[in-house]
């Protein structure tokens, strides 16, 4: 199904009949909003609501917002807790538990003010719950297992109801065997739009959630009790190169949300602009409080939204800064042997294995210019070609792409940026000038009107 008929689905009019008290917590509803479920990997543009009040819509990157109904004055949507296959990039797949066919789930959209009912059904082998992070909201429906409500038992479908008090972002994920279900990628994103459309506008507003896996070369399923040693790092469970670009017209005002639900803080770091943080889970940040960034650390379980105005053209990276983040398939165990000589170890390797090509002696970049030999359903540690080569990089990585004359709903891959000539470094074949060095553990002072040689 795509997208329209996705929303077409979920739009279906039907009413609800409450047949069972609030406190049972299990809902006896008629008439459940039908479940819309998708499989596809890449980023779904909402469309604008045809009902309820107007909003400018979220992009999840390699996402998409579930769709809902209107039963009177309540927006109603059908969350569906499953075991999932997700394409995390071409050639690799894992099996996950998530929502209504992917991991992470479908962002949920609402407005400040809305009541909304959320039916969950759990289709997982073992109970469930839901806890709304960051919402406000009545104790019996924050989704804490045993302690807020019974848990959500396999097969049965249990309905959230309350008030968005508060515009922001916030997340959703369970609370029952936490460590299991959220290792195994339940988690997604929830945005309440503010009521006013003039409040905090922008043209653009992308949004995306950090996770990592423990999940060993050609295997298909994480590692549950992982605690440190992750090895695939990931935005909306998709790694580089296969998570989308960002897509910005020359001009916009653009908005970049992302939550933290991950084991590790993150500093989500961009290139060629500075931004002001403007939102954090607990709200929005006061325009006299704002501060300006060009990285900004997100720890565990927090979320934060940043806003800058997209006046650079060009193909700009965005990546977590830690730099074992931006890598895939991740090996702990790997000597290092930068220096070493392996021309022996390499005779003696081909004598087996003819094509045999000794790697990391200079470091590790050959990785990502060669292909190399791996498991099935695994990718390389670096992956990913640019313009001008191999870029090295995997994980947690994309480029927000600046263009002049992208139309308003456009968020197509436009390709590869062309700099103008004489804005793009080059090889200088000419006489080099004198460069200065220095081996010395002390502070020196560089004298004044001139360079210290030696």
């Amino acid at each position: 199904m795509n997208r329209r008929q996705l929303l077409g689905a979920g739009l279906t009019a039907g009413a609800g009949a409450v047949l069972a008290s609030a406190a049972a917590a299990e809902t006896r509803f008629r008439d459940l909003p039908e479940a819309a479920f998708t499989d596809i990997p890449y980023t779904q543009v909402p469309d604008r609501p045809m009902t309820g009040l107007d909003y400018n819509p979220v992009v999840t990157l390699n996402g998409w917002s579930l769709p809902w109904r209107m039963n009177g004055n309540v927006k109603e949507f059908h969350l569906v807790a499953e075991p999932v296959e997700r394409i995390m990039a071409d050639g690799m797949m894992a099996r996950l538990w998530g929502y209504n066919g992917q991991s992470t789930g479908p962002t949920i959209e609402a407005v400040e003010g809305e009541r909304v009912r959320i039916y969950v059904t759990n289709r997982l082998p073992e109970h469930t719950s839901v806890h709304w992070h960051g919402l406000i909201l009545p104790s019996g429906m924050d989704g804490v297992g045993g302690l807020s409500h019974p848990a959500i038992p396999p097969g049965k479908t249990f309905v959230y109801e309350f008030d968005l008090t508060k515009s922001g972002t916030f997340m959703y994920h369970p609370h029952a065997d936490e460590m299991v279900q959220m290792a195994m990628g339940m988690m997604g994103l929830f945005i309440v739009h503010p009521r006013d459309p003039a409040f905090m506008p922008v043209d653009r507003d992308f949004a995306f959630l950090l996770a990592a896996y423990d999940i060993d070369p050609g295997t298909y399923i994480p590692r549950v009790a992982e605690m440190t040693n992750f090895n695939m790092w990931t935005w909306n469970s998709r790694i580089f190169p296969d998570i989308d670009p960002l897509v910005v017209n020359k001009g916009d005002r653009v908005r970049v949300r992302c939550g933290n639900l991950t084991m590790t803080n993150h500093p989500i770091h961009m290139h060629g602009y500075d931004f002001h943080v403007t939102c954090t889970d607990g709200g929005w940040v006061p325009e006299t409080a704002r501060w300006p960034e060009v990285s900004i650390d997100i720890p565990v379980g927090a979320m934060r939204a940043y806003e800058f105005d997209a006046i650079h053209e060009g193909d700009w990276a965005i990546h977590c800064h830690k730099s074992h983040h931006t890598m895939n398939a991740m090996g702990h165990e790997l000597p290092t042997v930068i220096g070493a000589d392996k021309t022996r170890l390499t005779q003696m390797m081909r004598r087996h294995q003819p094509g045999y090509m000794p790697m990391g002696t200079a470091g590790m970049a050959d990785m990502g210019e060669m292909s190399m030999e791996i498991p099935e359903n695994t990718i390389p540690m670096m992956a990913g070609w640019g313009p001008h080569g191999p870029l090295e990089m995997g994980g947690m990585f994309s480029v927000v792409k600046v263009r002049e004359g992208i139309d308003r709903d456009d968020y197509s891959d436009p390709g590869w940026y062309q700099n103008p000539p004489g804005t793009e470094a080059y090889e200088w074949t000419g006489e080099l000038p004198e460069h200065a060095s220095n081996t010395s553990p002390k502070t020196v002072i560089t004298p004044r009107g001139g360079v210290r040689q030696g």
